[in-house]
């Protein structure tokens, strides 16, 4: 059976500047061992076209499909503040772009697929832990919602790759509705090239903001897309308790998705200058310092944009500023929005975001689970008697003095208590990616080739806001020994 990818590719009919023209590097032994077989269907792909070895040798990097014109796209980023001139896609590889079934443009990239121009000296390799985390962790972030890169499939390699000892080698097929970041911009600016800034804005605002086409300033409406997008995306973040973990200029992408997947993790006890990335010593990409972080790489992209705003430098930089500064309103308001939803308010009134940070200072100080005490809640909204919530604080006392607030706020509510606990339950996940769960899976995968529990743990996750009863051990946070203290880029 032929494998067609009906490929349209609008980046690489762009100046060679933009990207290297390279293929993938062949592997040993690819075998192919997850395929998103609805995601494939929503991308026009036939899955059953996909599964056999000839498809596992496009999805592992071993063959070329037809139509592809593959590409490593070229940026430069603020590395954990520090600006590299030059980074672009060191071990990933675009393969062409498709029109899903909504009409919508993806990229579809192997990534882990061999060396490139930007490998700088690396080996542009994949281990498979990794592979894994980025599948499971997108998949887990698309069905809570929140804007995301996803994986199309996995495949191991048949090879080895060299980190501190030798790992099965995997590549991943990324999702994405563009791999353009704001590093993308920056690679053009840092050369003085306002010719490509302007073609890349372009290309920018035809594929991901089309309706912009007719604005009287469409590079100062870009921005303002751009900055509305990444503050939404930032909010939903936190209100799962997401740390994204390496928030660099490429990292942060232009169509307000989250992409980039490395030392990423999701909190169990709430704690807002949480931490897990290995390399963040700092602290700098730390859970409430997301939307600062977020706000800062925003201002880098405005810095690229200020040639095409205005030839008076002061005059841009005053637009620049007034755009940016809409940033802290519109992340407010959809944060604590979403902060009502989870504590089960369904209008605004004085006092209410009081009574929420009142909530959160209690659950940091008494080490409570993030995202049981908000499902549980949703229980208690139910069941006054229910106390699972209560239970998640060292010293229940805190959370007693707290819910006899939080009863009367809600009785001004005109819901009964069934809507409250549906409404609560549909925006407080049960299932998130706990960190002990996703080092398990790799694990088993990597030491014994078993991919049961990822296969299980995957399916868990699709649904994450139902109660799956069957699987209810998967809600459980870590023991003592089961905490995981630290992440891994894997690079």
């Amino acid at each position: 059976m032929t494998v067609h990818f009906p490929f349209q590719n609008s980046y690489s009919a762009l100046p060679d500047s933009f990207f290297a023209r390279v293929a993938p590097t062949p592997v040993a032994a690819p075998r192919l061992i997850k395929l998103n077989r609805p995601l494939a269907v929503q991308l026009g792909l036939d899955p059953d076209g996909l599964e056999p070895p000839e498809g596992a040798e496009i999805l592992a990097g071993k063959t070329v499909p037809a139509g592809a014109d593959p590409i490593a796209m070229a940026y430069a980023g603020h590395q954990f503040g520090q600006f590299v001139p030059q980074l672009g896609d060191g071990r990933a590889v675009l393969l062409g772009e498709v029109i899903d079934k909504d009409g919508i443009r993806r990229d579809i990239q192997l990534k882990g697929s061999g060396p490139t121009p930007f490998s700088r000296r690396g080996d542009g390799r994949a281990a498979l832990g990794p592979v894994l985390r980025e599948y499971i962790v997108s998949e887990a972030m698309f069905a809570l919602g929140i804007p995301t890169t996803r994986s199309l499939a996995a495949a191991v390699t048949g090879e080895h790759v060299i980190r501190e000892t030798a790992l099965p080698g995997a590549v991943l097929t990324r999702v994405a509705s563009s791999h353009i970041r704001v590093g993308t911009f920056q690679f053009f600016a840092v050369r003085r090239d306002t010719d490509a800034i302007r073609r890349l804005a372009d290309h920018v605002i035809a594929r991901h903001y089309p309706e912009l086409l007719g604005a009287e300033r469409p590079y100062h409406a870009l921005l303002g897309g751009v900055v509305a997008r990444q503050a939404d995306l930032v909010a939903r973040w936190l209100l799962v308790g997401f740390i994204h973990g390496v928030m660099n200029t490429d990292n942060s992408s232009i169509s307000g998705e989250t992409i980039d997947y490395g030392p990423c993790a999701f909190m169990d006890a709430y704690n807002p200058s949480q931490v897990f990335s290995s390399i963040d010593e700092m602290g700098r990409y730390a859970y409430a310092n997301q939307p600062r972080i977020a706000l800062w790489n925003l201002t880098r992209l405005a810095e690229c944009l200020l040639p095409l705003f205005s030839e008076d430098q002061e005059k841009a930089v005053a637009k620049a500023q007034d755009i940016l500064g809409a940033f802290s309103d519109t992340f407010s308001d959809g944060y604590q929005a979403g902060l009502r939803k989870k504590i089960g308010l369904f209008t605004e009134r004085d006092g209410d975001n009081a009574l929420i940070q009142d909530l959160l200072d209690a659950m940091a100080k008494n080490q409570a689970d993030f995202t049981l005490t908000f499902r549980k809640l949703g229980d208690a909204a139910g069941d006054p008697a229910a106390d699972d919530a209560r239970a998640q604080f060292m010293d229940p006392a805190a959370f007693d003095e707290w819910a006899r607030r939080w009863h009367e706020r809600t009785a001004l509510e005109p819901q009964t208590a069934a809507e409250r606990q549906a409404a609560m339950h549909a925006v407080n996940p049960m299932f998130i990616p706990r960190n002990h769960r996703v080092e398990a899976v790799i694990q088993a995968a990597v030491n014994d080739d078993d991919y049961t529990p990822f296969e299980e743990f995957v399916k868990v996750l699709a649904k994450p806001f139902e109660g799956q009863p069957d699987y209810a051990a998967y809600a459980d946070p870590p023991l003592p020994e089961q905490r995981v203290l630290q992440t891994f880029c894997g690079t």
